[in-house]
């Protein structure tokens, strides 16, 4: 997970009446004047903390869900504590208040939403369900997204981005990918999205779905000509990787060790350039790098094992080298070792002195 900080599209309050949502059910009650109120997170939250006093436990500008457990404990209080919390509550920084399961909303709590125009709405859903469709909801509506020039397709389960210049034949490249039994997400304009945890969604935008433009034959529909099984609506960006033109004396990467990254919205991926030539077959090299990528994924890297086995046979050939030294060369060393010993052995000083006595 990336520690960078998460930033989202502000969106607003009005977006919650939207169809997506239309099995909520949801009836505003009050607050009508405060639909362009801000949403900043997509998460939500639920304020019983806040409802006891704890109000820093208030996330400023994000969806507050009241259910039956918050509202059988304002129940308890005292009328005067119960109004105090309810105004407490509904003066912070809140987008909107959803009360679940059909419940009745107190007559303070209404009264709060209606004077300080804070939307309040009522689900007949349970509290679980209603946080779960509005937090995917929005997590979808405000994740940040680019729409870039490119083709997504889902190569052996590999999520892969072709980008490249204009006619530099990204389109070719997908339709013959598409015809090996791949399957296409977006062909020409991609609408990348990036969701928590840092996972970049690719959709295909919604005029051009299942399309592709061909020069000289026209815009095709992909899901008509090869079946249902030959497109999908999302997938998640695994590989990048850029057709360019062949350019004499470019050095391009021969090993695979080197390793680069192509930055999406803060997410970098891996990146592969692949020179366009004549005779270059594009979808078989597209489908070795992403074979190539799963591989590694599943911990081999065949570059890296190749790699290695050069380095250990060089290693064994100079240790081989080294113990394959002529048997008159290893006698004549150990033989210099002897006389250096010896000669090291009569330059001691109570060696000399003895010399000179006996002389």
């Amino acid at each position: 997970m990336s520690n960078q900080q998460e930033d989202f599209v502000q969106t607003n309050v009005q977006i919650l009446l939207s169809g997506e949502l239309e099995d909520l059910a949801l009836k505003l009650i009050t607050g009508e004047d405060g639909l362009d109120r801000v949403i900043l997170r997509p998460r939500v939250q639920k304020p019983g903390l806040a409802f006891a006093g704890y109000y820093e436990y208030i996330k400023p500008w994000r969806v507050q869900i009241i259910g039956e457990s918050e509202t059988k404990y304002l129940q308890s209080l005292p009328p005067r504590l119960r109004e105090k919390r309810v105004r407490d509550v509904a003066a912070l920084d809140v987008s909107c208040f959803i009360v679940t399961k059909g419940i009745q909303p107190l007559e303070e709590f209404t009264h709060e939403c209606e004077k300080r125009s804070v939307p309040l709405f009522s689900t007949p859903s349970m509290s679980s369900t209603t946080i779960t469709r509005c937090t995917y909801f929005l997590e979808e509506t405000m994740a940040p997204r680019i729409t870039m020039h490119s083709g997504l397709l889902d190569v052996y389960g590999i999520g892969v981005l072709l980008v490249g210049d204009s006619g530099i034949g990204k389109s070719e490249c997908a339709l013959d990918l598409v015809y090996r039994g791949h399957r296409l997400i977006a062909d020409d304009m991609v609408v990348i999205r990036r969701h928590p945890n840092d996972v970049l969604l690719g959709y295909s935008n919604d005029l051009l779905r299942h399309h592709m433009e061909l020069r000289g034959i026209g815009i095709i529909d992909i899901k008509d000509l090869f079946g249902v099984a030959s497109t999908r609506d999302v997938k998640p960006i695994d590989l990048v990787v850029k057709l360019e033109k062949w350019v004499e004396g470019t050095e391009y990467d021969r090993l695979g060790i080197a390793g680069e990254s192509y930055e999406l919205l803060g997410v970098s991926k891996p990146y592969v350039r692949l020179p366009v030539a004549s005779g270059r077959n594009l979808a078989l090299l597209v489908e070795i790098a992403a074979r190539n990528h799963l591989m590694k994924l599943q911990g081999y890297d065949s570059a890296r094992a190749f790699t290695q086995r050069i380095d250990d046979m060089i290693a064994n050939e100079g240790s081989a080298a080294s113990q394959s030294l002529p048997a008159v060369q290893r006698e004549e060393a150990l033989s210099s070792q002897i006389r250096s010993s010896n000669t090291r052995q009569m330059l001691q000083p109570d060696v000399l002195n003895r010399i000179r006595r006996q002389k």
